[in-house]
């Protein structure tokens, strides 16, 4: 008995990495959620795996290094931010017309959300190149700090096409519900930084931790665009679809700039915690923070790949107009989001400090890490409800209510907060970061109150 549901599994799990375009409007919702979480918990656990990949490396460069890793990565949140609104808009159109069954306007849409993404790269990454000095000094890195690690800022601030592109062709493969190439072009840009990032580091010091990350990127997206081009699934690119049609950008911008807006408010207000965390305890305070961050990375991004699981079930239920089957999805997930979120919480509450000695043997390091990821943990559930909820609304179409709730969260309660427990009330470090749960758990609670209200399922896409 238990020998046939190990095989059983062990068969899911070969057709899921396996991976074939499949109709998700029809069959078992629990084998649906599988089927695309899978892929999508690997491939987002293997894109944190640069962020691991290059703190493990560069730590062994010294506290000014992991500083400058931590201080620049905090900016790229931005990208990434810009990156994943816009896969989100392309999840959001594309699932909508593949559940209408009308897949050459998918392909077109998937062209011009391309069109539109690099458009968007060059107004990024120029003026990263250019004040990347200036860059880290908005981010109180000190003096050393900033001429040291500007090199490495730059190159990773100038090559965000790669991120900006991986990000939104993952979201093409995602709306067709194809998340398997999604997931092998991770594995093969996270292979390729896996081993070019010792070697590049040998050779170029910091420096090199940015060309090999941005390598290994490049590669992932130059397979993306070969599947991409191929003629065996349901998007097909063809190379008239790439001349502007401003109408089809116009519409894909107005569901991606509220989706990418989203982002930015979040990512912005870590970028003001990570800021408010190097000025009160400097820069052993200020590289564990970053520790504790992509060790939350590293277990976060799981729980994000069954989120987005759901903003293609939703989306394409709502195209086939089976809007129950779409509501039995997320709620389903979310119950699986909270089983994961729950094991992953007892883990950063018990063990912080065996999983920041990871990273570090600092003790000053290692202390301010572990206590981090300890307040980081006890928001975890909250985390993973959050998660489903604001992808069920984006999946929909519905990315302006996501906005709302963000500012709110964040700019409303998150950031005053966050000084008013580190500076009025004396917190100091642990005040700053106890704002992090307390905002992601209110925002699962509203995000959850506008789910239920059902307004999402009216959206027109």
């Amino acid at each position: 008995m238990i020998f046939e549901k190990v095989k059983r599994a062990w068969s899911l799990i070969r057709m899921a990495v396996k991976g074939e375009e499949r109709d998700y409007t029809e069959g078992s919702i629990p084998l649906a959620v599988f089927l695309l979480a899978i892929p999508m918990i690997l491939e987002l656990s293997l894109e944190s795996v640069f962020a691991v990949v290059d703190i493990f490396f560069v730590s062994k460069l010294g506290p000014d290094a992991i500083a400058t890793v931590g201080l620049t990565e905090s900016v790229i949140t931005i990208i990434y931010s810009v990156a994943i609104g816009l896969s989100t808009a392309a999840t959001a159109v594309i699932a909508r017309r593949v559940g209408e069954k009308n897949f050459e306007q998918a392909s077109h849409a998937a062209s011009q959300s391309i069109v539109m993404a690099l458009m968007i790269t060059v107004l990024l990454s120029i003026p990263g190149f250019i004040f990347a000095k200036d860059i880290l000094r908005f981010m109180n890195a000190s003096e050393h700090v900033v001429n040291e690690g500007s090199v490495f800022t730059r190159i990773m601030l100038g090559g965000s096409v790669v991120i900006i592109m991986i990000f939104l062709i993952n979201g093409i493969f995602r709306g067709a519900g194809n998340a398997a190439i999604a997931m092998r072009s991770l594995w093969l840009a996270s292979i390729v930084n896996i081993v070019l990032c010792p070697i590049m580091i040998h050779w170029f010091g910091l420096k090199g931790a940015a060309i090999a990350t941005v390598i290994g990127r490049g590669t992932g997206v130059a397979y993306q665009l070969k599947h991409l081009f191929g003629d065996s699934g349901i998007i097909r690119l063809q190379t008239d679809y790439f001349k502007p049609a401003w109408k089809e950008i116009r519409h894909l911008f107005d569901v991606a700039w509220p989706a990418t807006f989203q982002f930015i408010i979040a990512s912005g207000s870590w970028i003001i915690i990570a800021r408010l965390v190097a000025d009160i305890g400097g820069t052993f305070a200020s590289a564990g923070y970053q520790i504790a961050i992509r060790s939350i990375v590293f277990f976060i991004l799981p729980a994000w790949g069954m989120s987005n699981a759901v903003a293609t079930l939703v989306g394409q239920n709502l195209g086939a107009k089976k809007v129950e089957r779409a509501v039995d999805s997320v709620y389903l997930t979310t119950r699986y989001n909270v089983l994961f979120m729950t094991a992953v919480m007892i883990l950063f509450v018990f063990f912080s400090k065996p999983i920041i000695g990871i990273f570090t043997s600092d003790t000053a390091i290692l202390d301010h890490g572990a206590q981090a990821l300890k307040i980081f943990g006890y928001g975890y559930i909250f985390y993973g409800i959050g998660m489903v909820m604001t992808q069920a609304l984006n999946g929909a179409g519905d990315t302006r209510t996501p906005t709302w709730i963000n500012i709110v969260c964040f700019w409303v309660l998150q950031v005053p907060l966050a000084y008013t427990l580190a500076r009025t009330l004396n917190l100091g470090y642990a005040g700053a970061v106890m704002s992090v749960p307390i905002a992601e758990s209110l925002l699962a609670m509203i995000a959850w109150y506008f789910f239920y209200r059902g307004g999402w399922k009216k959206v027109e896409v």
